[in-house]
């Protein structure tokens, strides 16, 4: 069995520049990450499935850990038999890339486990299929990040510092932020 450590994401600064033809917003943001993990744990199964411990995160193909394993089953080209119980941590939607950031991590352990030759840069390519805070997710540390989340250029660390993450108990999609967003 091996595990990897999620962490979240906060963005220190964002700026939306607008909307892109694509449908995705043009940022400029300089994002993050906290000590705040979800964990993964990968153990031997007869396919690619998963579990988690918090009640209502769906476990099927529409979770971003079971898309992520299935994009390295397509890119290498072999099955990936692994059970992944993802034991959550980081609030779903609370801005925080939660989902993002387990979706690079089961890239990451994947590498480490089928492919440690492949470079970082194409996963972070790979996870810009998955979603536009994957990249970032999979590179890590304080990092500014440009058009819809595939531009990155890792910065110096910042100081040592406090961040408090209050959580209401509303939550709201980064489409629907973006969506009322278009609509002010």
């Amino acid at each position: 069995m091996i595990s990897c450590k999620a962490p979240c994401k906060v963005n220190v600064s964002l700026r939306v520049l607008g909307k892109r033809p694509d449908g995705f917003h043009e940022v400029d943001t300089v994002m993050v990450p906290l000590d705040l993990c979800d964990v993964l744990e990968f153990s031997p199964a007869a396919c690619l499935e998963m579990s988690c411990d918090a009640p209502g995160v769906p476990l099927d193909e529409s979770n971003l850990v079971m898309k992520a394993g299935r994009l390295m089953e397509r890119e290498l080209g072999r099955s990936m038999p692994w059970h992944v119980r993802l034991v959550k941590k980081v609030p779903h939607g609370a801005g925080l890339g939660g989902g993002s950031s387990d979706a690079a991590a089961v890239l990451r352990g994947l590498r480490k486990l089928y492919a440690p030759e492949l470079p970082v840069e194409a996963l972070e390519r790979m996870g810009m299929e998955l979603g536009s805070d994957v990249p970032y997710c999979v590179r890590g540390g304080t990092v500014l990040v440009q058009g819809k989340g595939e531009q990155l250029l890792s910065l110096r660390a910042l100081p040592e510092c406090w961040f408090v993450v209050c959580k209401p108990q509303v939550s709201f999609s980064t489409a629907e932020m973006y969506r009322r967003l278009d609509e002010a």
